[in-house]
């Protein structure tokens, strides 16, 4: 009997609660696992006396389905999305659904669109941020694919996303193809860097500052009742609370060696294949990398010293610390925004960028008070090529940037290693400066390579080239981009 509204398959944490989410509000849930027994221990468990049915193969889980069917996985991405689709998708009919709510490649959800749209088939790729309780309790959603399909899954989305105060469901259409998860993937990339800013920041305020236990604790407790407010600030204060048996913080047990699992490091090389200055999430990636060499960074510690300078820092850097960490999460911010406007461009997406800020409002990792703002800077100028230029940002980031220079520049002093932090300054430098030094790098370009270059005093797009070792050769290189 056709009864169920969608099927989930992959009964894995995220699954498993995405569906509880989708039971408890009044959706009939198919729920499918390979591992069948899955299937049982789940109906026999946290599934027991919801509108959930479990299903043992392909054909029953598509025949319990109403129609259109809507079939969504949440299974690891890769070799194991396409093999479901090998599985489910011969015993589908044109104009049913298949949704990747997992982690894919963005690129790959737009091969997989065209690959089933030639057998009539709809095919969604979407983003779900918001870890277990998020996919429990509410997640932020980012669907992207065939647009035929959106009014079909909508209801479902939307009802089980989180809501910011006003009630907006954080969960909207975010374009064609890949658009979706590519939108979940610069989320990640933020996500990365957000945690390594926060990391910098306790470092900061421990090496530096000498900020005991408690008071950490209190200081971020703090921070998230203001302008920083936001759920990575909230867990990592909660993180600061944890002690073990005998006293001593959680925190200090943990091996400082953190892992990743791609989505980070795609984000850092779309923006370089796109030209995008993403510099913040990039170094966040590399310092990842570096945490990794555990025991060669404990190795290097007995044979290399450093010169540092004895820092004295003043009553208020607590507050500069703060300043630090909010402007960078800023900059963080607006380069993936234009991240993001790059690659729409080239891939002829059509997004809107405020709805984005709203879908990031609640829900998911980066959720945070200030996305509203991202929203109205959209709103006031939906074509803003940066939001660094908005009234709302650059009005904040001057208000902060005494602090953030004070304190990027003790932990220069110190040795303490601000990567992400530092990286921000130098890109908010660097994107302020009507003038830099690039004049002199096209100058070495023309001369080892015959690149040529632009005058100043000539119009934008015409090129030069000088002889400058007077061989009298005219030929140019014709790789002005190379």
């Amino acid at each position: 009997m056709n009864q169920a509204d969608i099927a989930v398959v992959g009964l894995a944490v995220m699954g498993q609660n995405l569906i509880l989410n989708m039971a408890d509000h009044g959706i009939t849930v198919v729920a499918y696992n390979r591992t069948t027994s899955k299937v049982d221990e789940f109906l026999q468990g946290p599934a027991k006396g919801k509108s959930i049915i479990g299903a043992y193969s392909v054909d029953q889980m598509l025949s319990l389905l109403k129609r259109p069917r809507r079939v969504m996985f949440m299974v690891k991405a890769g070799a194991v999305v396409d093999e479901m689709i090998h599985q489910i998708a011969p015993h589908m009919e044109a104009g049913d659904i298949l949704i990747d709510g997992g982690n894919s490649h963005y690129a790959d959800t737009a091969r997989r669109q065209v690959e089933l749209a030639d057998r009539g088939l709809l095919y969604v790729g979407s983003g779900v941020s918001g870890g277990e309780e998020g996919a429990r309790n509410g997640p932020s959603i980012m669907p992207g694919g065939a647009k035929e399909a959106w009014h079909h899954v909508a209801p479902i989305f939307q009802a089980i996303a989180a809501k910011t105060d006003a009630g907006e469901p954080c969960c909207d259409w975010v374009g064609d193809g890949g658009s979706g998860h590519f939108v979940k993937m610069v989320h990640n990339g933020i996500e990365y860097g957000d945690m390594q800013l926060i990391a910098e920041a306790w470092t900061l305020l421990r090496g530096v500052g000498n900020v005991d236990d408690q008071k950490m604790a209190q200081t971020f407790a703090t921070w998230n009742q203001g302008e920083l407010s936001s759920y990575l600030i909230e867990i990592t204060a909660a993180i600061l609370l944890r002690k073990e048996a005998d006293g001593s913080l959680l925190v200090d047990h943990i091996l400082d060696a953190a892992g990743q699992k791609g989505t980070g490091k795609w984000t850092g090389i779309n923006a370089l294949d796109a030209g995008v200055p993403l510099t913040l999430i990039t170094e966040a990636v590399f310092a990842r990398g570096l945490s990794a060499l555990k025991s060669e960074r404990v190795a290097a510690s007995k044979v290399i010293s450093a010169e540092l300078v004895p820092v004295t820092v003043g009553d208020n850097f607590l507050g500069d610390v703060h300043d630090a960490l909010l402007a960078s999460k800023l900059i963080s911010y607006a380069q993936g925004f234009m991240l993001m406007r790059a690659v729409a461009v080239e891939r002829s997406w059509l997004l809107d960028y405020g709805k984005v800020a709203l879908m990031w409002r609640g829900g998911c990792i980066i959720r945070s008070a200030f996305l509203s703002k991202i929203r109205d800077a959209f709103d006031r100028n939906p074509d803003i090529s940066c939001l660094l230029v908005d009234p709302w940002f650059s009005a904040l980031i001057a208000k902060l940037q005494p602090g953030w220079r004070r304190a990027v520049s003790a932990a220069v002093l110190a040795g303490v290693p601000v990567p992400a932090m530092s990286s921000a300054l130098s890109f908010f430098d660097g994107y302020r400066s009507a003038q830099s030094g690039a004049s002199l790098i096209q100058a070495q370009r023309d001369f080892f390579g015959a690149h040529t270059y632009e005058r100043t005093d000539r119009p934008r797009g015409e090129f030069h080239h000088t002889d400058w070792i007077g061989s009298g050769a005219f030929a140019k290189s014709g790789s002005y981009s190379a």
